[in-house]
C-alpha cells in the first residue's frame, strides 16, 4: 500500500526531475556530484558483477557504477519521470545496457534474497515510513560479504556552522528554486525543514543502529561540507 509519505515523494520529484542533475549540483554548491564519486569508491562489488541502486533517481549513482566500476546495475526509484529523465544520458553515455531502470519501492523490493554483490542508496530515508524496516529489506537482498553504501543529508554540529547552514537552507534556498520553477521553490523550501526534523528525530547514531540491526558490519561513516552531508557503509555478514 502507498503512504502519504510515498505519495508526497511522488509528487515532489515529478515536478524536479527534468532540471535534478544540474540543480541538485547547483544548490549543494557544486558538492552533490563529489559525494556520490566517494559513494560509488566504498562499493565492493567486483568488475561486472550485479549491483542495486535505491532511489536512483535519474541514475547518477547507476552511470558511474556502470561507467568506472563496470558494474550491471539496476536501478530502482518509485518516481517514472526520474528514471525517464535518466534515460538520455544512459543512452548518451553508452550505459543503456548497463543500467536497467526498474519502477519499485524500496520498502518491497522485487528480488530474492542476495540477489545482489552491493546496495547503493541516495537521499532514501527521509522519505519512507519505517527507515528501520527499510534498511532491513535493502539488506535482505544484498549478498553475504557485499557493501550497503548511503548517501544522505545532515545537520551539521557547532553553533556557527548550524547557523549559516539554516540560514542557506531557509532563506537562500527557496528563493533560488523560486527562479527555475515553482516545483523547485516547493522542493528548496521543504529541503531544509525535513532534513532537520529527520535528524532530530533520529540522530546519525541511529542511522549506524539501523544498519547493524540488519546484519551489516564494519559500519563507518564521514561526513561532508562541515556535517552537511554524511556517506554511511558497511558489509553484510556471512
Amino acid at each position: 500500500m502507498t503512504s502519504d509519505r510515498n505519495r508526497f515523494a511522488e509528487r515532489l520529484f515529478a515536478g524536479i526531475a527534468p532540471q535534478y542533475d544540474r540543480m541538485g549540483a547547483l544548490l549543494s554548491l557544486g558538492q552533490d556530484p563529489r559525494w556520490r564519486r566517494f559513494l560509488v569508491s566504498r562499493v565492493n562489488a567486483a568488475p561486472g558483477a550485479r549491483v542495486l541502486d535505491v532511489a536512483a533517481g535519474t541514475q547518477l549513482v547507476s552511470r558511474e557504477l556502470a561507467a568506472r566500476r563496470g558494474h550491471r546495475v539496476v536501478a530502482l526509484d518509485q518516481s517514472e519521470p526520474m528514471l525517464r529523465a535518466g534515460r538520455d544520458p544512459a543512452r548518451i553515455a553508452g550505459l543503456d545496457r548497463q543500467v536497467l531502470p526498474v519502477l519499485g519501492r524500496a520498502e518491497r523490493l522485487p528480488f530474492g534474497d542476495g540477489e545482489f554483490a552491493s546496495v547503493t542508496l541516495t537521499y532514501l530515508l527521509r522519505y519512507v515510513d519505517d527507515p528501520a524496516a527499510t534498511v532491513a529489506e535493502l539488506a535482505r537482498v544484498l549478498a553475504p560479504g557485499g557493501s550497503i553504501v548511503m548517501l544522505e543529508f545532515c545537520v551539521p554540529d557547532g553553533v556557527l556552522v548550524h547557523a549559516g547552514w539554516w540560514l542557506y537552507t531557509r532563506a537562500i534556498l527557496p528563493p533560488v528554486g523560486a527562479v527555475i520553477s515553482p516545483a523547485w521553490a516547493r522542493t528548496a523550501a521543504f529541503l531544509g525543514p525535513n532534513v532537520s526534523t529527520f535528524v532530530e528525530e533520529h540522530p546519525l547514531s541511529e542511522w549506524v543502529r539501523w544498519f547493524q540491526r540488519a546484519g551489516i558490519g564494519h559500519v563507518r561513516t564521514r561526513r561532508f561540507l562541515f556535517g552537511t552531508a554524511v556517506v554511511l557503509w558497511g558489509v553484510k555478514g556471512r
